[in-house]
Formats: C-alpha cells, structure tokens, sequence
C-alpha cells in the first residue's frame, strides 16, 4: 500500500514539472526572435491600434520593454488580440509568452489558473458609466437598474458582492464581446456599463459619439490590481517579466528618462550604474545582455512617461496619477531594489 502510494506520489510529481515550453520561454523567444504577447481587442490607451495599425498603449509598453529587455529591440513582438475568455486559455497553452492584458491580479487566478502576475502596472477599481439623462450622481441611486458587463471578468461577481452589501436590486446584461457590451450600452440597453476605472474612462472618450452626455460615478467598489501574467514553472521567464517592469518604475524615481539615459552612463550613482549595466550582474542575473535596462529606457521610456502618453495628461483619456505616482508623491509604485 505504501509503495503504490509512493509511486502515485511520483506519478503526480511528474504532471506537476513543467513542459518545455513552459520551462525555457527565455530560450524560445530569443530563437524566435520576438515576443508573443496577449493584448487586449482594443482598449484605448492600454493596447489598441493606432490610425497607422501600430499596437500601442501602457500594456503594449509593457510588451516593447519585455522586447527591448531580450531582444533589444522594443519593436520585436507580436500583440495578439485575445478577449477576456481567452486570455488564460492562450497563456497556458503557450499561444502568448506573456499576457499584458488590463486584468486584476487575484488569488484564484494565481493558484487555478496555471498563471502568475508579476507586479502592478496599474492600480485600478471598478466603477460605473452612464449617461447623464439617467440623472443620477451616485452608484447608491441605481437601485432597480440595468448593468452590462463582459463576460469572463472579475466584475460579475464583484458587482453581486457590492450590491447585495448595499440592498440593491439590479439586472445583469452579460456579453461576451467588448465592443458588444459598448454596443449594448449605447443602444440603452442597459442603464450602466460597469468595469474598470479606467476601461470607462477609455470607454467614455474613444467610444462614445458625444462622451461629455455620459458620467462616470464617483464611487469605486473594488480593488483591481491590474499587471501582466506569466505561466507558472518558467521563474527565468518570471523573473525577466517582472524586473522589466520594477526596471521601468527604478527608472523615473531616479530621474532616468528616454531622452536623458544616455547622458547618466557615466553617472557615479550606484543605483544608476547597476541599472544601466555600467556595474555588471543584473544582466547576467536575469541571463540578458547587461543592457537590458538601458534599452527599456531609451526606447520605451520610464513608468512615467508611458503612463503619460498613453492614459495621462498628454493623452486624450487625461487620467490622473493617483495611486499609479511613484511612493515619493503618496502613491504604490515602489520600484525594487536591483542590487
């Protein structure tokens, strides 16, 4: 008996290691010569096509510093477009080598799913559309109304759970389709569009005909963590994913930007010098060119800069830092210590 449970001990330990392709994606992508990574379907400022049909956004900067950190070139990878049902299905399947996808950091989705997140790349809460002839101004006046969400997210449930805490009545309108949900919106449907923060933000502004006849609430009812996800079992790849982005935060609270890298390479900062490969070893910690974090910065640019050009005050969603500025300025980015 002992040693048939034994052996089915070993059986199991088996299932558990970790495939080829889960175990050496460093390996697979450099020989590849590009990264495949899971994106959105379109989700303005975080990864959508531009008037050119280039991918670009604050999640597709994640995918070009990931680029730049392997490869070193930010241009080598490949968005692949995958909605919110297929999103875990691609990454454990090994269709992506990493989803940088707007999607909340959880525990089930870091113990069930096969995936790990890495870090934070924006802090997030959910929250509530609708327009202004509703004439409402808090989300506790929506007692009896209609709500579109999608399919496959954690706002279903997030969104029973606030309800019921509140004693309120309303009607679910699920759809398995993004621009289906908005389409449902739109058409008055449904009373309220409820995800993310700041998918309504971008929702309001690329979206919607007249964004100024539609109010996002005030009231936020959870906490979204929102980074990219690995497979589990590869810790290189992990690791490389996850100092890419703690690379990109080290870099503004230093002062490290795409314009001015080149001119702190002889810089006498220690933290500097380890950053840009001037002092050897977090390179070849991470099995990458010592490089790696220079090129993050000059051709993505730092946390900051991104977060500016794709949600913030230079572009068209004006989204204010909050809890996305650095630790200094009273908000959770908290870049790690490479040493």
């Amino acid at each position: 008996m002992r040693l048939r449970a034994f052996a089915f001990g070993l059986s199991m330990a088996a299932l558990a290691v970790p495939t080829l392709a889960q175990a050496d994606t460093l390996d697979i992508v450099k020989k590849r010569g590009h990264v495949e990574c899971g994106v959105t379907t379109g989700f303005a400022g975080f990864s959508a096509p531009n008037d050119k049909g280039e991918w670009e956004g604050l999640d597709i900067d994640v995918c070009r510093a990931v680029a730049a950190a392997v490869l070193g070139d930010a241009s080598k990878f490949k968005a692949v477009p995958l909605n919110s049902q297929q999103r875990f299905t691609a990454l454990q399947s090994g269709e992506v080598d990493v989803l940088a996808r707007n999607t909340t950091i959880t525990q089930q989705r870091d113990t069930a799913l096969g995936a790990m997140g890495v870090g934070v790349n924006f802090y997030d809460g959910q929250g509530f559309l609708v327009s202004k002839e509703l004439g409402v101004s808090s989300a506790k006046e929506l007692d009896g109304a209609t709500v579109c969400m999608q399919t496959g997210t954690s706002n279903e449930n997030t969104m029973a759970d606030w309800a019921r805490a509140n004693n309120i009545q309303y009607t679910p309108v699920v759809i398995d389709q993004f621009n289906e949900v908005v389409n449902a919106f739109v058409a008055g449907r449904c009373d309220v569009f409820s995800t993310d923060a700041s998918g309504l933000a971008s929702i309001r502004i690329s979206k919607l005909s007249n964004p100024d006849d539609y109010l996002v609430l005030p009231e936020i009812i959870s906490k979204e963590p929102l980074g990219p996800f690995v497979r589990q079992g590869d810790d290189q790849w992990f690791n490389v994913v996850k100092w890419t982005l703690q690379a990109m935060f080290n870099a503004e609270e230093l002062g490290l930007t795409s314009a001015n890298v080149d001119q702190h390479l002889q810089s006498e900062d220690p933290n500097i010098r380890r950053l840009l490969g001037a002092t050897e070893g977090s390179g070849k910690n991470l099995g990458l060119d010592e490089k790696w974090a220079y090129n993050i910065v000059k051709q993505v640019g730092n946390y900051g800069e991104s977060f500016e050009r794709n949600v913030g005050a230079d572009s068209p969603l004006q989204i204010k830092r909050g809890l996305n500025a650095q630790w200094q300025d009273g908000g959770l980015i908290y870049g790690l210590p490479i040493r």
